[in-house]
C-alpha cells in the first residue's frame, strides 16, 4: 500500500488489535525483550499523513507522531524525496572522519532558527537523549562545573544519565542504578496544582530558592528545562517563571539549556516552545523528534562559545548526523520555512482547546486542559478534587483505541491524556477523535 492510496479516515473493520496483529503479537513476546513495552499492540504495516493502518486493514486515527516524531505528517512527500536521493548516493562515512554536505546544512538551518541574539554552531547525534547527555558535558566544559539542576516531572530520556534527569523513577530508572551524581531536582511552575494564584515569577522564585539553600550556585554548571514539559504531562509554565529563572542564572554564572526534544520544531505554534515566553534566553537547546519526519537525527544547538568548548573529538558518534537522516531534517526545515507548518499548529489549537474545554464543562472527570499548538493535554482527576484520576484514564484511552483513535497517556501520576498529532491532520480526523473521545467519556 502507497501512501497515496491511504484515505485520511478512521476505519475499523476488526477488534483494534486485530487477529493478524493478535499473532503478531506473540512472536514479538517470544522474540523482543519485554522491556519494550507496547502502548497498543496493533502492527502498523503503512501510514500516511495522521492514518495509522495496520495489519488488518484498520485505519487509526493518529494523535501520537511516534511521541511527537512526524510533526509534519507520516510518509511527507518531501522527506520521502530527501531520503530516496540520498540514499543513492551516500548512506554513510562518518561525519568526523570524512564529513558531508547535508550535516553541515541541517547546522545552518537550526542556527538560523533557533532563539538567540548571538552566533551559534550545533552539533548533531542520534536521539533526544544523546542530545541532552552531550548538552550536560559541553556546559560542564565550558564552566568548569559539575552541577546540573532539573525540575519536577520532568523528563529527559532513558540513558543511566538522562534517567538520573527524569522526575519520575518508574519505568524509566527503577532497579537500573546507580544514577548519575550531581544531578538536583527542584521545583516546577505548575499552574493547575501550584497554590491558587502563584504567578510564575513567585514560582521561580520557590525554585531559586530552593537552588540558593539546597545546591548551592558554587559548582552548579547549567539548569535544564523543558519550556513545556512533555511526559510530565505537557505542563505550561506560569508566564514569567521560565524568564525570572535564567534572569537569575544568568546573574549567578549559571547557563540554561532548553530541553525542546519534544516541544521544538513547529510543535506548538513556533519555530520553538521558548518562543513563547518573552525573555526567556536559553543558551543551549536540544532537539530531535520532529526534526527529520521519522528519521532518527538530533541536534545541540547554541552560544558558539559554549559549543566550541570541547576539544576536537569530544563530540561525536557513529551515527550522528548520518547523510540520510539529515537530508530528511533538511526537508523538514525548508517546509518549516516555506510557511504554512507553524501555523496549521496555531489552527489545530484553536480548534481543539475550545473544544475540550465544553467537554471539560460537561464532564467533571476533566480537571484541566492546557497546552499549546498542536501539543494539548486533558488531566483527569477525580470530579470536585485534584485527586489524580488514573482509572479514567486507562478507560478513556482503552475505548479510543479499540475504536481506532490512538492517543498516548502521560503524567507523572498517569493521569493525562494527551493530544500530539501530525500537523497534516484535517479539521475533519480531529472533529471525528473528538467525538469518539466524547463517546469515551459518556461510557466512564
Amino acid at each position: 500500500m502507497s501512501e497515496t492510496q491511504i484515505a485520511q479516515e478512521r476505519k475499523v473493520v476488526t477488534s483494534i488489535p486485530g487477529p493478524k496483529s493478535q499473532a503478531m503479537h506473540k512472536r514479538r513476546l517470544e522474540a523482543v525483550s519485554a522491556g519494550a513495552g507496547a502502548a497498543l499492540p496493533a502492527y502498523i504495516e503503512a501510514a500516511h499523513g495522521a492514518i495509522l493502518v495496520d495489519v488488518d486493514g484498520n485505519q487509526l486515527i493518529d494523535l501520537g507522531s511516534g511521541i511527537g516524531v512526524v510533526t509534519i505528517g507520516h510518509t511527507n512527500a518531501g522527506v520521502i524525496a530527501a531520503v530516496q536521493e540520498q540514499v543513492t548516493k551516500l548512506t554513510h562515512t562518518l561525519f568526523t572522519a570524512t564529513p558531508y554536505e547535508p550535516y553541515v546544512e541541517v547546522c545552518e538551518l537550526l542556527n538560523k532558527h533557533v532563539p538567540g541574539n548571538f552566533k551559534k554552531k550545533t552539533a548533531l547525534f542520534n536521539s533526544g537523549a544523546e542530545a541532552v547527555e552531550n548538552a550536560v558535558k559541553l556546559v560542564r566544559k565550558a564552566t568548569r562545573k559539575n552541577g546540573i539542576v532539573v525540575f519536577d516531572h520532568a523528563y529527559h530520556g532513558r540513558t543511566n544519565l538522562t534517567f538520573s534527569m527524569n522526575f519520575k523513577n518508574a519505568p524509566y530508572g527503577n532497579g537500573f542504578g546507580p544514577t548519575a551524581a550531581s544531578i538536583q531536582h527542584v521545583p516546577m511552575s505548575y499552574p493547575y496544582r501550584d497554590p491558587q494564584g502563584m504567578t510564575g515569577a513567585e514560582a521561580a522564585q520557590r525554585s531559586i530558592t530552593y537552588i540558593e539553600k539546597r545546591v548551592g550556585v558554587e559548582d552548579l554548571a547549567a539548569i535544564f528545562i523543558e519550556p513545556i514539559q512533555g511526559e510530565g504531562g505537557f505542563i505550561v509554565p506560569a508566564p514569567g517563571f521560565l524568564k525570572t529563572l535564567s534572569d537569575w542564572a544568568h546573574a549567578n554564572g549559571v547557563l540554561v539549556v532548553a530541553d525542546e526534544v519534544q516541544a521544538g520544531i513547529a510543535r506548538t505554534g513556533k519555530w520553538f516552545a521558548t518562543e513563547w515566553e518573552e525573555g526567556f534566553e536559553p543558551d543551549l537547546f536540544t532537539i530531535a523528534k520532529g526534526i527529520a519526519g521519522g528519521m532518527p537525527i538530533s541536534a545541540v544547538t547554541g552560544r558558539a562559545e559554549i559549543m566550541d568548548a570541547s576539544h576536537p573529538g569530544g563530540m561525536g558518534g557513529t551515527f550522528g548526523g548520518n547523510p540520510v537522516s539529515a537530508a530528511a531534517a533538511v526537508a523538514v526545515l525548508k517546509q518549516i520555512e516555506a510557511g504554512g507548518v507553524i501555523e496549521r499548529a496555531q489552527q489545530i489549537e484553536a480548534l481543539l482547546v475550545p473544544k475540550l474545554r465544553e467537554l471539560q464543562a460537561k464532564y467533571p472527570v476533566i480537571g484541566d486542559v492546557r497546552g499549546r499548538g498542536a501539543m494539548i493535554a486533558i488531566e483527569f482527576v477525580e470530579p470536585g478534587t485534584l485527586n489524580p484520576n488514573k482509572a479514567a484514564v486507562d478507560a478513556v484511552a482503552k475505548f479510543m483505541h479499540s475504536n481506532g483513535v490512538f492517543v498516548l497517556t502521560a503524567g507523572t501520576h498517569y493521569n493525562v491524556i494527551r493530544f500530539l498529532p501530525p500537523l497534516a491532520i484535517t479539521d475533519e480526523l480531529l472533529l471525528d477523535a473528538l467525538g469518539v473521545l466524547e463517546e469515551a467519556l459518556k461510557s466512564l
